[in-house]
């Protein structure tokens, strides 16, 4: 489009401070979320529960909960300064164009004939700068697992199945990282301006690849699905399904409890046949109209096409960071910001134009955000409405106690990190007016925290 030629005419100016520009977008942004993070923090260190909760929580659960709570704040400060180093580092330091050279010479020594060109070297480049960003993570994810959780009862993985899942998740990346980046950059290369276009559609076409490949070949990797036994739970899931005319095809149980007790319940496939996965933690610490209640949540979902507005609103988010992309692809002052003055690899324009849209994807963060607060209490309605609202209520209450989720948050940081609202907000919602007995952590002990993720509950 013309457009988009004119802007990036524009953009591509001798001397512009890119970097500069840059650096102040990623400091601005810390100091941001750092403030709305302080926020939060004072939220956690309040001694009472929210009024709503006064009659369901009890203290020692609501101590719990906080502590629980500001130990993740205090990892999230050090974790965001320490992510916010490696970033201000990789630029200062030229890392990218470094690695890039250094790359560039692996290739020309040790590769055989034949295995030249951007393509080649960009795989090399990737899969190598990849390779080093885990490494230094590391420290941060074994920390969280074995240090945090583990501190408040939710690992339950061993060193050795961490390890697993680290070795198993670079070779998937390797495996299927390789054609799909070959298959980018070919698609820039050969088919000019409007390469765009075509991203968007192979984007498409690698989503429904994903839709289906996934359960069949790469979640079997890391859990093993079984078929849901039959009982009161398969049957009044199928009864649900037919209610609904959702399309069920099959229902797994899946075996989360072997690394986490975090919880999930999902559904996956075509539009014609779907599959839904409970988690067993889930089931374990469920009554059955509790698990049903969360599906009638989950499907509706499905039945208010929020899961295909989505979808629409992703495809839509795609094309235009495709099409901006062709604004910037060919932007030399860009590159040459950042130490790229004979080469233009796509890649990297990729990667500096990813860093430079960092400010709009944040205000997308926020209006996805807010839309997906509305969807969950369109949800919560939808259930009440198939006469579950006092299932679903106990099954949040029950979920928060196990979780030790936060009970009560900071507007303005929960306007921009949430995509759910909170407890209180949803039980108002649900018309909940509480029950005569708090819930019992005594009746907890022995039993690992769960909580509903993915489309979360």
């Amino acid at each position: 489009m013309d457009i988009l030629r004119r802007l990036g005419q524009y953009l591509d100016r001798p001397g512009f401070p890119w970097k500069r520009l840059i650096i102040g977008f990623q400091i601005t942004q810390y100091v941001f979320e750092g403030f709305l993070s302080f926020r939060q923090y004072r939220i956690l260190q309040q001694t009472k529960p929210p009024k709503a909760l006064e009659g369901e929580i009890k203290q020692e659960t609501f101590d719990k909960s906080q502590a629980y709570g500001r130990a993740k704040a205090q990892f999230g400060f050090v974790s965001s300064l320490y992510s916010q180093i490696q970033n201000f580092g990789t630029i200062y330091y030229d890392v990218l164009p470094r690695l890039w050279d250094l790359t560039g010479i692996w290739l020309y020594r040790y590769a055989p004939k034949g295995f030249t060109g951007e393509i080649m070297h960009t795989l090399i480049f990737f899969f190598t700068y990849n390779l080093i960003t885990t490494a230094i993570n590391l420290p941060i994810s074994y920390y969280s697992t074995f240090v945090l959780e583990e501190k408040f009862g939710f690992n339950k993985s061993t060193v050795k199945l961490w390890i697993t899942d680290l070795l198993k998740g670079q070779a998937l990346g390797i495996a299927l990282g390789a054609p799909l980046l070959s298959a980018f950059l070919a698609i820039v290369q050969k088919t000019g301006n409007s390469f765009y276009y075509y991203l968007f559609l192979f984007g498409i076409a690698v989503q429904l690849f994903a839709i289906t490949i996934y359960p069949i070949a790469i979640l079997p990797l890391f859990n093993k699905l079984s078929p849901l036994e039959e009982g009161a739970l398969k049957t009044g899931v199928e009864g649900l399904a037919k209610r609904l005319d959702f399309p069920l095809k099959e229902l797994f149980v899946i075996d989360g409890s072997k690394r986490s007790a975090h919880s999930n319940a999902y559904f996956y496939g075509l539009p014609w046949k779907k599959h839904i996965v409970i988690y067993d933690t889930l089931i374990e610490k469920s009554e059955t109209k509790e698990v049903v209640a969360v599906l009638s949540h989950e499907l509706g979902h499905w039945s208010l096409s929020h899961t295909t507005k989505l979808f629409g609103i992703a495809q839509f988010h795609m094309f235009y960071i495709f099409a901006l992309f062709s604004v910037f692809i060919n932007n030399r002052s860009l590159y040459q910001s950042f130490g790229f003055h004979k080469e233009f690899p796509i890649i990297i324009g990729f990667i500096l134009f990813s860093e430079a849209l960092a400010p709009m994807d944040t205000v997308v963060k926020l209006l996805m955000n807010i839309l997906s607060r509305k969807f969950e209490f369109e949800a919560d309605e939808f259930a009440v409405k198939l006469g579950y609202s006092t299932e679903l209520a106990k099954s949040l209450i029950k979920l928060q106690i196990q979780n030790l989720s936060t009970m009560d948050a900071d507007w303005m940081y929960a306007s921009y990190h949430f995509s759910h609202p909170i407890l209180p907000e949803r039980l108002g919602a649900l018309g909940w007016l509480g029950k005569e007995k708090k819930a019992d952590p005594s009746a907890m002990d022995g039993q690992k925290p769960s909580v509903v993720t993915g489309r979360e509950l």
